[in-house]
C-alpha cells in the first residue's frame, strides 16, 4: 500500500468544489491558532516542558439544510523547546446533522523520527513516519449531552507487536475509546471525559503501546472548561482550562489555553 497524501489532499479538495449541492453563505476557509501551556493529547505529554502553538487551517462545506458537512484541513503543534516533538497533520471529516462524524487523519511528527521516517513523502509501511487513523464519533445533541468516540490506527508508523522469537509481529492497529459529557453552565462550556487505550502490550517481549501505555486501561480522565472573555465591543477572547489525569501512567496535568 503506497499513499501520496499530497495528491490525495488535492484530489479531495478539487472534488469538494464539484459538490454542487453544497452551499456556503460565508467563506469556507477558516484558520486560527491555539496557544497552550502544554500539549497533552489523550493523556499523553507530547510537548515536553514547553508551551505549544497549535495552528490550523481548513476548508468547510455544508448542504443548504446543514445536514451534511465536509471539512478538509491541516493542524500542527509546535513547542517552544527545540528538543520536543513537533507535529503536522492533515485530516478529512464528514459530519451528518452535527451528530455523527467520520474522520481520517494523517499524523506526522517531523524531527521525532530518524532516517527515512523523518522524510514526509515516504509512505511505504516499513519506512514511513506517518500514522493513519480513522475515527467514528457521536457528538451528542441538546437532548443527549453525551459523546462517544472510537479511534483506530490502520496504517503506518504504529506500535508493533513482537513474536516469541523477537521478530516483528505486525502492527497493533492501536485502538482508543473515549466517552464524554458536555453542558453549558452559565456561559461556561463544561466537558467531562474518560478515555482508554484498548491494546495490551507484552512488556516481557519488549512491546510498548502507541500511547506509551504498558497495559490496556484508562489514560485520559478529566474535565475541561471554556468560555469567551469580552475584550472589546466587537471582540471576545476564547480561553480554556483542563484538568487531565492519566491513571495508567500515574500522571496529572493542568493545561490553560487561548484561541486566536
Amino acid at each position: 500500500m503506497k499513499i501520496n497524501s499530497v495528491k490525495l489532499f488535492v484530489l479531495i479538495l478539487l472534488s469538494g468544489f464539484s459538490f454542487s449541492c453544497f452551499a456556503q453563505d460565508e467563506s469556507p476557509l477558516q484558520f486560527g491558532a491555539d496557544l497552550m501551556s502544554r500539549y497533552i493529547w489523550r493523556g499523553v505529554d507530547l510537548g515536553g516542558n514547553s508551551p505549544s502553538l497549535q495552528p490550523s487551517i481548513s476548508l468547510n462545506w455544508s448542504t443548504k439544510d446543514t445536514s451534511h458537512a465536509l471539512k478538509i484541513g491541516a493542524w500542527g503543534a509546535y513547542t517552544f523547546s527545540p528538543t520536543s516533538n513537533q507535529e503536522a497533520d492533515v485530516f478529512l471529516t464528514y459530519t451528518f446533522k452535527d451528530m455523527v462524524s467520520l474522520t481520517v487523519t494523517d499524523y506526522f511528527f517531523p524531527g521525532y523520527n530518524t532516517g527515512k521516517k523523518d522524510k514526509y513523502f515516504i509512505y511505504k509501511q516499513d519506512s514511513t513516519g506517518h500514522v493513519f487513523e480513522g475515527i467514528l464519533a457521536f457528538n451528542g445533541t441538546e437532548k443527549i449531552p453525551f459523546t462517544l468516540m472510537f479511534a483506530i490506527n490502520f496504517y503506518g508508523n504504529d506500535a508493533s507487536k513482537i513474536k516469541d522469537d523477537g521478530t516483528s509481529g505486525g502492527l497493533f492497529m492501536s485502538k482508543y475509546i473515549e466517552a464524554g459529557y458536555k453542558k453549558n453552565i452559565k456561559g461556561v462550556d463544561f466537558n467531562a471525559f474518560i478515555g482508554a487505550a484498548l491494546d495490551d502490550p507484552d512488556e516481557e517481549k519488549g512491546e510498548a503501546g502507541y500511547f506509551f501505555n504498558n497495559s490496556a486501561g484508562i489514560i485520559n480522565l478529566g474535565v475541561k472548561a471554556s468560555k469567551e472573555i469580552k475584550i472589546t465591543e466587537n471582540y471576545s477572547l476564547p480561553v480554556q482550562c483542563s484538568f487531565i489525569a492519566n491513571p495508567e501512567a500515574e500522571k496529572m496535568y493542568i493545561v490553560f489555553g487561548i484561541t486566536f
